[in-house]
């Protein structure tokens, strides 16, 4: 496996786009189906930021801006995701981008790290975790779950029914383009909007997007039924282990319920509510919320 910066990058017109709000030097490394593209980005304790769907490492960009400066900020585009690859006969599985990013932390040499998460990335993030490929030091959680849940919002579910998700998801770019607008409460800048939506420009772009919320486990003959309630059960690994809980109240897909179960799971974890931010919580409070991140990680 390598790890090579400015290499297979994406087309010239996709990165200058956006170069002026996603700065960042690319990194890639080389994973048996494809290649996994990621920042690297300062010096000082690693921080690794796990990004969801139908995200990538853009979502981050405030965060990456503000630590790079004290801290080494590591943030992944899962493969399918982002600028890594989109290989078309790849299961998409949690253990497969759990294993990925296992993989990653390994390549990269890194023995301890705080962990940024959001949407899938908190499932990712903790599945790693307790693995014990590293130790982990500080968590700080951003709309996300890593415990089972029956509460799937009904337009999420209806993707999952075979050939509507994939006319909705894939054909129509319903997830990644409506999430734009139904993700956050404060409308995006043009060219922030273009960011979230460069990487899933066609079809073949969109396997993940579709994977991912064919992935959700809604009953447990599901295949990540089972992973993630393994991944569940080993929380209490990590219940002294000091936490960031920052929420947007006002998102419809991991809402407050998702909140009460971080908050059973960690009782001594530091909360922070914000009554008029959505899914994409990092866009509608970054004012708040990547100063009380910096903060933290201090």
């Amino acid at each position: 496996m390598t790890s090579t910066p400015q290499s297979h990058q994406p087309p010239l017109l996709s990165l200058s786009a956006i170069r002026s709000i996603y700065p960042f030097a690319q990194r890639w490394l080389d994973l048996p189906h494809g290649r996994m593209h990621y920042l690297d980005e300062g010096h000082g304790p690693p921080v690794i930021m796990l990004h969801g769907n139908p995200t990538w490492s853009f979502y981050y960009r405030r965060l990456v801006a503000a630590l790079r400066e004290h801290h080494r900020v590591i943030v992944p585009d899962h493969l399918g995701c982002g600028f890594s690859d989109k290989p078309q006969d790849y299961a998409y599985r949690l253990t497969d981008h759990i294993d990925n990013l296992g993989q990653l932390v390994r390549h990269l040499g890194l023995a301890e790290a705080d962990l940024v998460l959001h949407d899938w990335g908190g499932a990712i993030g903790m599945g790693m975790a307790v693995q014990r490929v590293l130790r982990v030091r500080r968590i700080v959680v951003l709309n996300t779950a890593a415990f089972l849940s029956r509460h799937v919002p009904l337009r999420i579910a209806a993707c999952k029914l075979p050939i509507v998700g994939d006319i909705a998801i894939r054909g129509l770019n319903a997830f990644a383009g409506m999430a734009t607008w139904m993700a956050v409460e404060h409308r995006l800048e043009p060219l922030v909007r273009q960011g979230y939506l460069l990487p899933y420009q066609s079809y073949h772009d969109r396997i993940a997007n579709l994977r991912f919320v064919q992935d959700i486990p809604l009953h447990p003959g599901h295949p990540t039924w089972p992973v993630i309630d393994g991944i569940d059960r080993q929380l209490a690994l990590f219940r002294d282990t000091p936490m960031l809980i920052l929420w947007g109240g006002k998102d419809w897909c991991f809402s407050d319920h998702f909140l009460a179960g971080w908050m059973q799971r960690f009782p001594n974890a530091a909360v922070r509510r914000f009554d008029d931010a959505g899914h994409y919580v990092l866009e509608d409070a970054h004012e708040q919320i990547v100063p009380a991140v910096a903060r933290f990680l201090a």
